[in-house]
């Protein structure tokens, strides 16, 4: 307890840095197979543009089915044990990459990959968000986002260049190698004694009451974001803009990896509504700027204007949710936060490839910035209202 209560006076420690690696590694090898995967089906096995893109998404069917479950395996099994667990089925997903050699073994081995990973994303945060000072939450969580944010960098461009110059296997080595390295981390990673209550299994493990308001929000966050990382290729091709499509990414994760290090601080210190506010206000702006795009310094100045919303909101709900859950209650917390905006990211697609169909791409990210304006209207309701959200309570 002594070593436990001694990291907890700073932010970071081995067992926060250690988990940041993990957390890192996990993203960067999402990012690198999330690229690839529809091509690899359409070269490898022949497959229908739709049974490649299936072969992408169904990662995410096995991550949905398991957010329904991983709150509650975390808070009952406990944080390291359910982390090293579920990073030896990931390893084992991703060594079965390499004899799935028909695409409906690949579509088994992406659920697989996603159920494991679903489970190791919850673990790993709430191994970090243990040992971050309450008083410091968001700033914390704000440099764990960091490995987010480099890997949504470094993922998709080093997934295209080693395709590009030694093959998909190539790319398979590469992630495994990540992914030992990343059980190796987590088999050393030391998270806070006495953790493991008796967890009795109810919906709240599957939605957590005291979040899923403020994960409607994020559900609505989600559902705009999914606008963009679908269907930005498509859109820029339709408009002749891949050049400023191919800076997108990179503009969004550089300005995000500056804000990361100033915008916690301030919501520690002010409270959430003065950063989820502006970072609508600047999400809905990119979506604008997206929208009316004629030129491409227009798509890269979204991509900043993006980085600085969504960017923000990511980190600043994160924290949030956390705060809004006791601490024997964090898996399911952080469980609950990530299922919905799944929700938003995976389901999204459908009702906006609709939209696109019947009006056009610049149509949908003009109803997007419309959405974002009301989800402004329900985190007021479920979140703003609130005096920690307006600054008025101070967390020791």
């Amino acid at each position: 307890m002594s070593e436990t209560s001694a990291e907890k006076k700073s932010l970071i420690t081995p067992t926060f840095i250690f988990a940041w690696l993990v957390n890192f590694a996990q993203f960067s090898v999402f990012y690198l197979l999330v690229t690839i995967m529809a091509l690899y089906a359409v070269e490898q096995f022949q497959a229908s543009d739709t049974a490649g893109g299936f072969a992408s998404s169904a990662f995410v069917v096995g991550a949905t089915i398991a957010r329904l479950f991983s709150g509650y395996i975390v808070d009952a099994v406990g944080r390291k044990r359910s982390l090293v667990v579920s990073l030896i089925v990931v390893t084992i997903a991703m060594a079965l990459y390499f004899p799935a050699q028909s695409l409906p073994l690949l579509f088994g081995v992406r659920i697989l990959h996603g159920l494991g990973y679903a489970v190791a994303s919850t673990a790993v945060m709430a191994v970090a968000q243990s040992v971050i000072p309450d008083h410091r939450r968001a700033e914390g969580t704000g440099y764990f986002a960091l490995g987010t944010t480099l890997a949504t960098a470094f993922g998709p461009a080093a997934g295209l260049a080693i395709v590009h110059s030694a093959g998909y296997n190539s790319v398979f080595v590469v992630a495994l190698t990540l992914t030992v390295v990343a059980l190796c981390l987590g088999l050393i990673v030391k998270a806070p004694a006495h953790e493991t209550r008796s967890v009795t299994f109810s919906l709240g493990n599957i939605m957590h009451p005291g979040v899923a308001p403020f994960g409607v929000f994020i559900l609505f966050v989600g559902v705009a974001y999914t606008g963009i990382i679908t269907y930005l290729n498509g859109y820029s091709a339709d408009a002749g803009l891949e050049k400023g499509a191919s800076y997108f990414f990179l503009t969004y994760a550089l300005v995000s990896l500056v804000l990361r290090f100033v915008l916690g601080k301030v919501q520690d210190r002010r409270g959430d509504n003065i950063i989820i506010y502006s970072s609508l206000v600047f999400f809905i702006a990119g979506l604008c700027v997206l929208a009316a795009a004629a030129a491409d310094w227009q798509v890269v100045l979204a991509g900043a204007l993006v980085g600085i919303g969504y960017g923000s909101i990511l980190p600043a709900g994160q924290a949030i949710a956390v705060r809004l859950v006791p601490v024997h209650e964090m898996g399911a917390g952080i469980s609950t936060f990530f299922l919905l905006l799944d929700v938003g990211i995976g389901f999204g697609p459908i009702l906006l490839g609709q939209i696109i169909s019947a009006t056009s791409f610049s149509t949908m990210y003009w109803l997007l910035a419309g959405l974002m304006a009301v989800a402004a209207v329900v985190y007021f309701f479920v979140h703003g209202r609130k005096d920690v959200a307006r600054g008025d309570v101070r967390y020791e």
